[in-house]
């Protein structure tokens, strides 16, 4: 029998604003935001807890988090900033195990069943990380212990800031049977409310569901929630997160309805993803438009083509047949997306990409504004 798997999950305490707090003391104690203006369209990337007091939470409105609370500090995101301490906190990690599955810049899963540091105790190696990050960049960190990754990350949010939470197999069963539904992992707000008209409402309650009864809910997540419930997931780390798709967007600051304003944003998001690319050496064979329309309705067109999506060039092509699949133009737009998906390097387009040039040679065009940007006469 394979021993007991040890995960420890730790998530940094509002890591964004507890940066700021850390390098401008005197916001130190005081509400901050960290997001967009709440002049605009902006929403909240992160909150302080001085902050959160007041119902401020991430991916509010800044507007919104202006009314609850006018006093707050509202700052631009400094990526590069948070990047360089995260870089810090991912190098303790490795200091006790290769192990790590990075899920964002300021939280990861480890695995230390076997670890560097020779300890049997995944509860005294995780206290030794939460001192050894507060010691190295003065900021806390919440961590979550089990034997799986599902039970640690819910651990991990347990107690918040600065805590500690320990979920040993004996006790799984028993946390997780008062444990509200929304809190499980997968559980949205649409699932949330389908459990509950269900009258599922706690790991006790679903529990009690058959797994036949959840796939008719739910499809083949019901046979996750079915082993949730049992404190059962026999994920194993990724040390390696393998890229899925590269993109951008933007969220303008009025609602635009002209065409010329329409590409003009979409000419923007072009080298934005090209320059990303070409920075990571990479293409995709995917191509994925995405419009949200004033009334925040979403929809998104794809196409997919074997020679591969490497430059602004080649997302031009494809972008007005994408386009002219929406309704830009006719309907009032709040959001532009551009992603490229499936992903793989662009040592491997080579290959794809010989082919028979056509005579004479087109003149070249410039990459850095689309051909397509102005209406057709």
């Amino acid at each position: 029998m394979p021993p007991i798997r040890k995960i420890i999950h730790v998530d940094m305490d509002a890591f964004f604003a507890s940066v700021e707090q850390r390098d401008r003391p005197e916001l130190q104690g005081r509400p901050v935001i960290v997001g967009g203006s709440p002049d605009g369209r902006g929403v909240v990337a992160a909150c302080s807890y001085e902050a959160r007091a007041f119902g401020i939470r991430s991916a509010m409105p800044s507007g919104r988090a202006h009314q609850l609370c006018p006093q707050a500090v509202f700052l631009k995101p400094r990526m590069a900033r948070y990047q360089e301490v995260s870089r810090l906190i991912m190098d303790i990690f490795r200091r006790y195990t290769p192990l790590v599955e990075p899920l964002s810049v300021d939280e990861a899963f480890l695995d230390v069943t076997d670890n560097l540091a020779g300890e049997p105790s995944a509860t005294r190696l995780a206290e030794a990380i939460r001192a050894d990050i507060r010691a190295a960049t003065g900021l806390t960190a919440s961590a979550g212990v089990s034997y799986n990754k599902f039970l640690a990350k819910i651990a991990s949010g347990h107690q918040k800031p600065d805590g500690l939470t320990v979920i040993p197999p004996e006790r799984a069963a028993s946390f997780l049977a008062v444990l509200p539904i929304g809190a499980f992992y997968g559980v949205g707000r649409m699932t949330e409310r389908t459990m509950h008209a269900h009258s599922i409402r706690t790991g006790a309650d679903l529990l009690r569901c058959s797994r036949q009864h959840l796939v008719e809910l739910f499809g083949k997540a019901g046979l996750f929630f079915h082993d949730m419930a049992r404190g059962i997931d026999p994920r194993p780390l990724q040390p390696v997160r393998v890229r899925k798709s590269i993109g951008a967007e933007t969220t303008l600051l009025a609602d635009i309805l002209d065409d010329a304003r329409v590409r003009a944003v979409l000419a923007d998001l072009v080298l934005r993803v090209s320059r990303l690319l070409t920075d990571k050496k990479t293409g995709g064979r995917t191509l994925t438009l995405k419009v949200r329309y004033s009334d925040f309705t979403t929809i998104t067109r794809s196409c997919t083509t074997g020679e591969g999506f490497f430059d602004a060039t080649d997302i031009e092509s494809s972008l007005p047949r994408l386009l002219a699949a929406t309704e830009a133009g006719r309907r009032r737009i709040r959001l532009l997306g551009i992603t490229v998906a499936n992903l793989y390097p662009e040592r491997e387009s080579r290959k794809l990409r010989m082919r028979q040039l056509v005579l004479p040679f087109a003149p070249p065009r410039s990459k850095t504004t689309p051909s397509w940007t102005s209406s057709p006469k």
